[in-house]
């Protein structure tokens, strides 16, 4: 299935109406059957990029899904994807609509965590190859990473992703504080392991703390520029070269197969319950059916799976500072600042003309922008909003950003997730050598560590997106204000 969308035209021209500067629409007359419009955020430059692919007609198929509000949105990072475009979202009804797990995708609850540390550049500098090559040896990554040392057994699987990050917290992988300052609380209520296939559970028991490979990465890095000394205050952020970690990972093979086993049960229910949806990738289940709410059991374990990925991850990375600087990680900091998940469809309540209204909110390559005094921002935080992380691709920014009121009105509560792709990774491995992308970094003062010269070719910064463009059209857009510009130091790839 996955491999017929390279082969696929894109079809004519998707009309776009140009509503402002930053967003556009896609008039419900385009295609018969949009049961509302598209709206997407982008700049010129940014619309001109989803021309060249699938993106737009991606967003006007999904705008045909039953019981889907408002209208699908495609945010300033997307591009093509499978059924939704990456950067999709979409809200439907909690009784009268669908779900489907194109709206999530195959990485589960992919998603990057933040944390920052009491030290600066100068603290690190000397000490940044043994940090990072420290990070490489105890962080298993690369395709089918595991550590020898870290086994689950079936049972422990099962508490794993019943229980989230609390699970971690009491194996002593994890500070008792961290849970609060994730998306979800670190655990995503609902998980039921029996929904979930043998062949899941079996990839996953060796996969748990891995950084897996693709654009999964691991970062060292510095504040570069700080935007809001209030916000960035709040959030931990205090003065330019801080130092700092972003984790980017998700639920390796244990999603992904979840993903796989269920999009074979959504394309049965498509025909039992007689929906018609444009493409196929679209297969979904009434919100209310057997199928949509096995998926939605199957999925939570997924979300919690990459939750506590994250976190043993977090552990590992803390552990190596101390072997380094030959301190107590606590008395370096390294605090969890936020934990956001990209792939993930939930239950949400959201304003729909006017009445707060009961939705699955379906994300794909999207992050959660909560604005302040909404109950599920951490306390320390409901004052000025949630924190948004949007990592960059290899190299260059990453962002700390704020969830806005208006997000809520005009984008579910969403924004961007990351740069998004110009360039897929077979066109990427043609044009960059992996030795070549090394030693531009390592000039830049980068250390890099990587499993594989391969993935650095696919991962190279010309393969994605300009990040602080997508950045300064959702800050414009007003769908997430700007905090912290981020560079990095240190990079592990799988």
């Amino acid at each position: 299935m996955r491999g017929q969308r390279k082969f696929r035209d894109r079809g004519p021209p998707v009309p776009l109406e140009k509503i402002d500067d930053y967003s556009w629409r896609i008039p419900q007359s385009y295609k018969s059957g949009m049961r509302v419009p598209g709206l997407v955020f982008a700049d010129d430059q940014l619309i001109e990029k989803m021309k060249t692919d699938r993106t737009l007609n991606q967003c006007a198929n999904v705008a045909h899904l039953p019981g889907i509000y408002k209208h699908a949105v495609t945010l300033p990072d997307g591009h093509e994807g499978y059924g939704f475009p990456i950067g999709g979202v979409a809200a439907t009804d909690y009784e009268e609509g669908v779900i489907s797990p194109g709206g999530v995708g195959y990485d589960i609850n992919c998603g990057v965590r933040l944390v920052t540390t009491n030290l600066s550049e100068s603290d690190v500098r000397p000490y940044l190859a043994a940090l990072t090559n420290s990070i490489f040896e105890n962080v298993p990554s690369g395709l089918g990473s595991s550590r020898k040392d870290f086994r689950l057994n079936l049972h422990e699987l099962e508490q794993l992703v019943t229980e989230g990050v609390q699970w971690a917290v009491k194996k002593g992988l994890a500070r008792p504080e961290d849970a609060k300052h994730c998306e979800e609380g670190g655990c995503m209520e609902g998980a039921n392991p029996d929904k979930v296939s043998s062949r899941a559970k079996q990839r996953g028991l060796p996969q748990s703390g891995t950084l897996g490979s693709g654009n999964h990465f691991l970062e060292i890095g510095k504040v570069d520029k700080i935007y809001d000394k209030k916000v960035a205050k709040t959030f931990g952020v205090t003065h330019e070269r801080q130092v700092t970690v972003l984790i980017h990972c998700g639920s390796r093979g244990f999603g992904h197969q979840t993903c796989s086993d269920y999009l074979r049960v959504m394309e049965r229910a498509v025909q039992k319950y007689n929906i018609d949806v444009p493409d196929r990738e679209l297969a979904c289940a009434p919100a209310t059916s057997d199928e949509a709410q096995d998926y939605y059991q199957a999925m939570a374990c997924a979300v919690n799976y990459a939750f506590v990925n994250r976190q043993v991850i977090t552990h590992w990375v803390r552990q190596s500072f101390e072997e380094v600087l030959k301190k107590p990680a606590e008395d370096l900091g390294l605090d969890l600042v936020y934990d956001v998940a990209h792939n993930i469809a939930k239950i949400e309540e959201h304003n729909i003309d006017g009445k707060r209204t009961k939705v699955w909110t379906h994300r794909k390559g999207a992050t959660r922008c909560f604005p302040p005094d909404h109950k599920d921002v951490p306390a320390d935080y409901r004052s000025v909003g949630q924190p948004v992380i949007i990592p960059g691709s290899m190299g260059t920014s990453s962002w700390l950003l704020v969830g806005t009121h208006k997000a809520m009105d005009v984008s579910f509560g969403s924004t961007a997730h990351g740069a998004g792709r110009m360039l897929s990774r077979s066109a990427a491995k043609r044009r960059f050598w992996g030795g070549d992308v090394k030693r531009d970094l390592e000039s830049k003062g980068i250390v890099v560590r990587s499993a594989s010269s391969v993935v650095l070719a696919e991962e190279a910064d010309s393969a994605y997106k300009n990040v602080d463009n997508v950045v300064e059209v959702s800050d414009r857009a007003g769908i997430a204000t700007r905090v912290v510009r981020l560079v990095p130091l240190g990079v592990v790839k799988g």
